[in-house]
């Protein structure tokens, strides 16, 4: 990457934005960190542009921080919650945090980047020095964030832990004694009052870099809460096929955020779409990109071979599993046999949204008995499929 795109490239805010430019140009190498709260297994393309920022920095030698927040992940970030996050055990933060080394490893290089975990010193705070730290900001302040301000309107319960949530990361930053943070736009306050604990208990100016949240697969914002995510640990041919069932508004800025074609050449697809170009052929190209970024091309290959023959086609995948079954099963209990559903909710949601089909046909009853017979095919959505042996 360009230095003149290091700060412009994928970055919404940048605050203040006169010490982040002098300090660029300043030549010195900075001490910047990402963190991200193992709240769950999985990392998804939302969590990459964070820490392809992060690499950008590595890139241009400055000592870039990953840091895991073992500590924090306990208390829980309310950041974009209608309600109270429901706080995690160690054992689950750390079952969780058992492979994200492994699935950043697909975005950093771990010879440039540290990794540290916030439970070191979270941990050992005494409660005069949480108080203390509490002491830099006022009630006011915590309630300007509009998270806050809704629950309170609609009359939802209100923790005292979530306001303790940012003074938490913000003495990661403390500890740290970082020159910038790095995170999605909706972590700005959480960013802002590192900011202040730092200058207070440093004496030490550090930036924020925030950057674009993406929409996941449902138009909404990318999160595990809403089950529209696209995995770094998806199979291939599920994150092509999840791809291009994105809204066609959404390719230009998966371009820009999550690969790195050159902003030239994202440039000419975005025009050659505004003259009247096929949407369909540029998101095949993002396709084709992400799963070679995130596995091979030639898994790029196959995936898209299997999309055009499955949805274009409309044909069969090559390999459906197989499940032993027969006798008369009710259609939702028919999707938990087959793994096509993890619950009846979910089956039911599913059935009802008119994304079940049997042998090709669209089956809309919950309730409906199914006869089953050897070869029958079940598919749940685009990209589960089950036959009957």
């Amino acid at each position: 990457m360009q230095i003149n795109e290091l700060l412009t490239r994928g970055v919404e805010q940048l605050m203040p934005q006169e010490l982040a430019h002098a300090r660029i140009a300043s030549g010195k190498k900075l001490r910047v960190y990402f963190g991200i709260d193992p709240t769950g297994s999985q990392l998804h393309l939302g969590h990459t542009i964070p820490l392809r920022k992060l690499r950008d920095f590595a890139e241009h030698g400055h000592h870039v921080i990953f840091l895991i927040g073992s500590y924090t992940a306990m208390i829980g970030d309310p950041t974009g919650r209608d309600a109270t996050r429901q706080p995690l055990t160690r054992e689950q933060v750390e079952e969780n945090f058992k492979t994200y080394k492994k699935q950043a490893a697909k975005v950093l290089d771990f010879n440039k980047v540290k990794i540290v975990y916030n439970h070191e010193w979270l941990e050992k705070l005494r409660l005069d020095e949480v108080m203390k730290l509490g002491s830099y900001f006022t009630v006011q302040q915590m309630l300007q964030r509009d998270m806050f301000q809704k629950r309170l309107k609609a009359e939802e319960p209100l923790s005292p832990n979530e306001f303790l949530y940012p003074l938490m990361q913000g003495y990661d930053s403390v500890m740290l004694e970082v020159d910038c943070e790095i995170g999605g736009n909706d972590q700005l306050f959480n960013m802002m009052a590192g900011r202040t604990l730092l200058r207070a208990l440093k004496n030490k100016e550090k930036f924020v870099l925030t950057t674009p949240l993406i929409e996941g697969t449902d138009g909404r914002k990318m999160s595990k809460t809403y089950n529209n995510t696209i995995n770094l640990t998806d199979a291939p041919g599920d994150m092509f096929g999840k791809i291009m069932s994105m809204a066609d508004n959404v390719i230009i800025k998966y371009f820009i955020l999550c690969t790195d074609v050159s902003l030239k050449e994202i440039d000419a697809i975005d025009a050659h779409m505004k003259s009247g170009g096929n949407p369909r052929d540029a998101k095949v190209r993002l396709a084709r990109e992400l799963v070679t970024m995130y596995h091979s091309k030639p898994e790029a290959d196959a995936a898209e071979r299997e999309f055009i023959e499955i949805f274009q086609k409309k044909g069969l995948p090559d390999e459906i599993p197989e499940f032993k079954l027969n006798g008369d099963r009710e259609l939702t209990d028919l999707l938990l046999l087959c793994k096509l559903a993890e619950t009846k909710s979910e089956g039911r949601r599913l059935i009802e949204q008119g994304g079940v089909k049997i042998d090709n046909s669209k089956a809309t009853d919950p309730k409906a008995i199914i006869r089953l017979k050897a070869g029958m095919v079940i598919q749940a959505g685009k990209r589960k499929w089950a036959r009957v042996v």
